[in-house]
C-alpha cells in the first residue's frame, strides 16, 4: 500500500464502527442508556443499543436484525423506508422549495391519510406522487390532491413506521426508553422530528445531522488518546453539536387509531 501510494511513513489504521451507522449510533449524544435511535436519511434506521442480540423467532419475523455496534454493543434495529418517499416527489415536481413546501404540509390536517411507507410498491423510483395518492385510494383513504397534502401524508406515514419500530423494539428486547434520538440528514426535516415525538409520545432530540462523521473522527480521536470512553463521547457531543429538543404534543390515541386503520388495509 505504500509503495503504491507513494507515502513514506508507518500511516496508522484505525478499525471505527462496523458500518456507517455503526459511527452514526455511536454519536447519538444518549445521556443514559433508557434511548432508542433513528438513523435517518433516504433509509430510516430505528432501534435500540444492546448488550446482547434478541435471537427469537418473533423478532425476526419482526424484520429486525442484531448488526455488531461499538465497543461489543448490538444494534438492534429495523430498516425503514426513509425520505426517499418525498425525495422522489420532490424529484418529480421540479426540485421546489422544500422549505416552503415543509411550511405549507406543516398546515395540513395530521392523519388525514396514511400509507405503509414499507410496502414494496414504493421502492422503484418514479411517478411516486401518483403511487402514493394510488395507495391512499385503494385504501378507501382521502386522497391527497395538492403537494402539500401528499408531503403531510409521506410525514404521518414515516412518523407512524417510526412508532411501531420504537414500539416494538422495545417489546421485543424488553428495554423501555424515554427518549428518542433522531441522527442524520433528517435531523434538518423537523416537521418529521416533531411527528416522530408526537406519534412515539416521547421527547425526541434530533441532531447531530453529520452523526456518522462525527462518530468516525471521534473513534479515531479515541485511538489516539485524545477522546474517552463511548459515554464520554457522547457527552462531549451534547457539548459541542446543536440539539434541537422535540416534546410529543397531544396523545397517542389517534397515530394508534391511523395505525389500527392502516394494520385493517
Amino acid at each position: 500500500m505504500l509503495e503504491e501510494t507513494g507515502l513514506t511513513g508507518p500511516v496508522p489504521v484505525t478499525a471505527v464502527g462496523s458500518h456507517d451507522t455503526a459511527s452514526a449510533v455511536a454519536a447519538v449524544p444518549a445521556g443514559g442508556e433508557r434511548f432508542a435511535y433513528i438513523c435517518t436519511g433516504t433509509w430510516s434506521l430505528a432501534g435500540l443499543e444492546l448488550d446482547a442480540p434478541v435471537l427469537t423467532e418473533e423478532s425476526r419475523s419482526a424484520n429486525f436484525t442484531n448488526e455488531l455496534g461499538l465497543d461489543g454493543t448490538v444494534r438492534y434495529l429495523r430498516n425503514i423506508m426513509g425520505l426517499w418517499l418525498l425525495q422522489e416527489c420532490v424529484r418529480a415536481w421540479g426540485e421546489p422549495d422544500l422549505g416552503a413546501l415543509l411550511l405549507e404540509a406543516g398546515k395540513v390536517p395530521a392523519l388525514r391519510s396514511v400509507v405503509d411507507a414499507g410496502d414494496a410498491a414504493f421502492l422503484a423510483p418514479g411517478r411516486m406522487p401518483e403511487r402514493i395518492t394510488e395507495a391512499c385510494r385503494d385504501a378507501g383513504q382521502p386522497v391527497p390532491a395538492t403537494r402539500a397534502e401528499i408531503t403531510r401524508c409521506i410525514l404521518d406515514s414515516l412518523a407512524l413506521a417510526h412508532r411501531r419500530a420504537v414500539e416494538d423494539a422495545q417489546r421485543l428486547a424488553g428495554q423501555p426508553v424515554d427518549v428518542v434520538h433522531i441522527v442524520g440528514g433528517g435531523t434538518r426535516n423537523a416537521l418529521l422530528c416533531q411527528l416522530t415525538a408526537d406519534a412515539c409520545g416521547l421527547p425526541v432530540v434530533s441532531g447531530p445531522a453529520e452523526a456518522a462523521a462525527l462518530g468516525n473522527v471521534l473513534v479515531q480521536a479515541r485511538a489516539h488518546g485524545l477522546a474517552g470512553d463511548l459515554a464520554g463521547m457522547r457527552r462531549l457531543l451534547t457539548r459541542t453539536q446543536p440539539l434541537t429538543r422535540y416534546e410529543p404534543r397531544g396523545g397517542t390515541r389517534r397515530w394508534q387509531a391511523a395505525q389500527d386503520r392502516l394494520a385493517r388495509g
